[in-house]
């Protein structure tokens, strides 16, 4: 056992130090691997990144009340008696002034160009009531001023502001009915809230001709345990048609649609790419072999066996891949991590911006699969070296 291990050693440092002989050939299976590991980890990025803004947002005390059997906020509709009854309902918290802690709120689709390239996006605007910010308490203006209720203004997620023209404090725009004036942007701690526009529930309603009707109602539970009592009271209630759902669970249940479609497209593209990586590896170790046919032969002359040669070609390819999977993980990381894009949400028809997330097992897993290509792309070559017949290999002396 130690006489192999002792072989395997020894010409594994001898190929390593014999690789500037072939370092063209080298560097090109690196740079391959590099573009695989970074256009892959890149992808997963965004799914990653999209998916952690869906599900960031929402306390766990917070609840998001519907119309029964309805898939998103757009497909719901509550009446404002609907609304008031909710916000009478046992369980919901109350702020320093009594009030209950419950904000119904009317949700409209509104189109704005893109920062930068003028392209119309869906852009989704939020009718609030004066409870809305104690419903999320990372809720703060970041700059500006609030909404003052009872007026056409606006306040804008800075996701929002960042990605779509038109929404800087002062200007004024045209939307449904009404002129409305941007007074701030705020922030809600990361979550898909930041892509929206938000103004007063009551001054939007005759700007879209909604009369007095809502599509939710969201709230803050006395505790997140409070949950499942105030579930069942209130879609046992027979006044209502409604449905409870955690706000953590009903956002992170939008985004898997779109998480889906972009790992899977990710993956497809990963593995693409990746057969070609794996066969520059395999034309590089190739070569390798090739070059070294003597000093093979030599080395199976003097009582070196075919295992240690096996595993000292695939040693090399394996680290080959190992280098271009830290370099390609580590260059998406430093592109990547943290851009700002906005992208279709399938299933509420409105945009959502959001930020790339290179996170460490995105990376762990891009660098996995560069070590599966240098073993796929070294096994070949590995056994010819250990098959060639060592007289022939002589005879090239």
């Amino acid at each position: 056992m130690f006489r192999w291990l002792g072989q395997i050693t020894a010409i594994t440092v001898f190929n390593l130090k014999n690789m500037r002989e072939r370092l063209g050939a080298s560097a090109v299976a690196v740079v391959g691997v590099v573009g695989v590991v970074l256009v892959f980890v890149a992808l997963l990025s965004i799914a990653a990144g999209f998916q952690s803004t869906m599900a960031d947002t929402g306390a766990p005390d917070s609840v998001l009340i519907m119309r029964s059997g309805a898939t998103s906020e757009m497909l719901s509709g509550l009446g404002g008696d609907d609304a008031r009854i909710i916000a009478d309902a046992e369980g919901i918290a109350r702020g320093e002034n009594g009030k209950a802690l419950a904000s119904a709120e009317l949700f409209v689709i509104v189109d704005l160009p893109r920062r930068g390239t003028g392209t119309g996006a869906n852009v989704p605007m939020r009718g609030v009531e004066t409870e809305a910010f104690g419903v999320r308490p990372d809720f703060r203006i970041v700059e500006g001023r609030n909404i003052e209720f009872g007026r056409a203004e606006l306040i804008v997620g800075q996701g929002a502001a960042a990605a779509f023209a038109g929404l800087d404090i002062g200007n004024t725009l045209r939307l449904g009915d009404a002129e409305w004036t941007v007074v701030g942007i705020f922030e809600t701690g990361g979550t898909v809230e930041e892509t929206e526009v938000w103004c007063d529930a009551r001054v939007l309603q005759p700007a879209y001709n909604r009369g007095n009707s809502f599509q939710s109602v969201h709230a803050r539970l006395t505790s997140p345990e409070a949950f499942d009592a105030f579930k069942s009271r209130l879609e046992a209630d027979p006044r209502l048609n409604v449905e409870v759902e955690r706000e953590s669970e009903y956002y992170a249940a939008q985004s898997q649609v779109m998480t889906a479609v972009i790992s899977s497209l990710g993956v497809a593209i990963g593995l693409l790419m990746g057969f070609g990586a794996t066969f520059g590896a395999l034309n590089t170790m190739y070569m390798a072999v090739a070059s070294r046919t003597r000093e093979i032969g030599t080395l199976r002359a003097l009582g070196f066996g075919a295992g240690p040669v096996v595993v000292s070609v695939m040693v090399e390819s394996i680290l080959l891949a190992l280098l271009g999977g830290v370099i390609g993980a580590g260059l998406a990381y430093a592109l990547f991590n943290g851009f700002q894009t906005s992208t279709l949400n399938f299933q509420s028809f409105s945009q959502v911006a959001f930020a790339f997330a290179v996170t460490p097992p995105l990376m762990i897993i891009g660098i996995t699969y560069a070590l599966l290509m240098g073993m796929a792309g070294g096994l070949l070559p590995a056994i010819r070296a250990a098959r060639l017949p060592v007289a022939s290999a002589l005879r090239s002396l």
